[in-house]
C-alpha cells in the first residue's frame, strides 16, 4: 500500500512538474510584443501598485522565483529578470501579486506566512522520524499518530498556499492585459497557459500531503475500530 501511495503521488508530482517545465520552456522562446523584460514588467506593476519599498532583484538558478514578504524582495531567476518572453513576464507578474496581496492584507497569504514555522518543523519530523521505527516495533504506533499530525499540518499548509498562488496568477493576468504587456489573445494564451500549469504543481503537492496523511491516519482509525 505505502509502495502504491509513493508511486502514484510521485507521478502525479512529476507530471505536473514535467508540464511546467515543458510549457515554460516552449513560452521562453516566445518574445511579448510588448519587448519588456521580466524585471520592467515587475518595476512597472509595483509602480502603479504604490509600492515603492520592494526591492526587485536577480538569482541564479531557473523557477525560484518568488516573493520574500519579511525582507520586501522579489526574486526572479537571472533569465526571468532580463528576458522578455511571455513567460518571463508571467512569472514576474505572478510574483507581483503576491506582493499585492501583501500590500491588501491579502489573508490566505497572512495565513501562510504565519504558518511557515510549524510547517518547516513538520517537513522535518516526516524526514526523520521513520528511521526511528528501524529501531524499535514499539514506536510504531506513536510514530503513526506523530506522521500523521506532521502530514496533516502539510496538507493544511499546502491547502493555504492553493488560494495564494491562484489568486497571485490570476492577478497576474489581468494587470498584463490592462497595462498593455501582452499585446492580443494569442500571447495572453501563453501566459495563462503557463501560469495555470505552474498553479497544478501546487495541487499536486497537496494531494500527496493528503495521500500520506490518510496512509498514516487510517490504520490507527481502523485499527482502533477492530478493537471494539
Amino acid at each position: 500500500m505505502y509502495l502504491l501511495i509513493f508511486l502514484a503521488t510521485l507521478a502525479i508530482s512529476l507530471l505536473a512538474s514535467a508540464r511546467v517545465k515543458s510549457l515554460y520552456r516552449r513560452y521562453s522562446q516566445v518574445s511579448a510584443s510588448s519587448r519588456a523584460s521580466g524585471a520592467q514588467v515587475a518595476a512597472a506593476i509595483l509602480q502603479r501598485a504604490g509600492i515603492h519599498d520592494v526591492e526587485i532583484v536577480a538569482a541564479d538558478g531557473l523557477l525560484g522565483d518568488h516573493y520574500d514578504p519579511l525582507h520586501k524582495r522579489l526574486v526572479l531567476s537571472m533569465e526571468n529578470y532580463q528576458s522578455d518572453s511571455l513567460a518571463a513576464i508571467g512569472v514576474a507578474a505572478h510574483e507581483c501579486g503576491h506582493a499585492l496581496q501583501h500590500q491588501q492584507g491579502y489573508a490566505p497569504l497572512h495565513l501562510r506566512m504565519a504558518a511557515v514555522g510549524i510547517a518547516q518543523f513538520a517537513n522535518r519530523i516526516v524526514m526523520f522520524l521513520p528511521f526511528l521505527f528501524l529501531f524499535s516495533a514499539s514506536l510504531i504506533h506513536t510514530g503513526f499518530a506523530l506522521m500523521a499530525a506532521a502530514w496533516g499540518v502539510i496538507m493544511l499548509f499546502n491547502l493555504v498556499t492553493l488560494p495564494v498562488e491562484f489568486d497571485a496568477s490570476n492577478r497576474a493576468k489581468r494587470v498584463l492585459a490592462e497595462m498593455g504587456f501582452v499585446g492580443n489573445e494569442e500571447e495572453m494564451t501563453g501566459v495563462r497557459k503557463v501560469l495555470d500549469a505552474a498553479g497544478w504543481t501546487y495541487v499536486a503537492a497537496f494531494v500527496s500531503s493528503l495521500a500520506y496523511m490518510l496512509y498514516y491516519l487510517l490504520p490507527l482509525l481502523l485499527g482502533g475500530r477492530s478493537r471494539n
